[in-house]
């Protein structure tokens, strides 16, 4: 059984910047993984994803230029550094894991995290 534990979220200032971590246990084949958000009264939306394989991380554009996601292979762990954050990056923040054709669409993950509460202050 994989379980993936989100921590880092927090309250922050405008322009300020966050660490999210997403630690897996668990045996896990999964081959994409992501970070998503979700926002009161809104969808759940895509924010990065990175391969397990290597080559260029994908991201949102809304978060592209000031998010970037990493992957510790050894430590099974999944990051997002967050700088320059705006009040509109307020969500809870959730990361995925799967086997997916399409790294934005959150029904192709099989594995989440409980999410981490963001809350930008203007």
């Amino acid at each position: 059984q994989v379980q993936l534990v989100e921590s880092g979220g927090g309250l922050v200032q405008g322009g300020g910047s966050l660490r999210l971590s997403c630690a897996a246990s668990g045996r896990t084949i999964s081959k994409t993984w992501a970070w998503f958000r979700e926002a009161p009264g809104k969808e759940r939306e895509f924010v990065a994803a990175i391969q397990t394989s290597g080559g260029a991380p994908s991201y949102a554009n809304s978060v592209k230029g000031r998010f970037t996601v990493s992957r510790d292979n050894a430590k099974n762990t999944l990051y997002l550094q967050m700088n320059s954050l705006k009040p509109e990056d307020t969500a809870t923040y959730y990361c995925a894991a799967g086997i997916v054709s399409r790294a934005w669409s959150q029904f192709e993950y099989g594995y989440w995290g409980q999410g981490t509460q963001v809350t930008v202050s203007s």
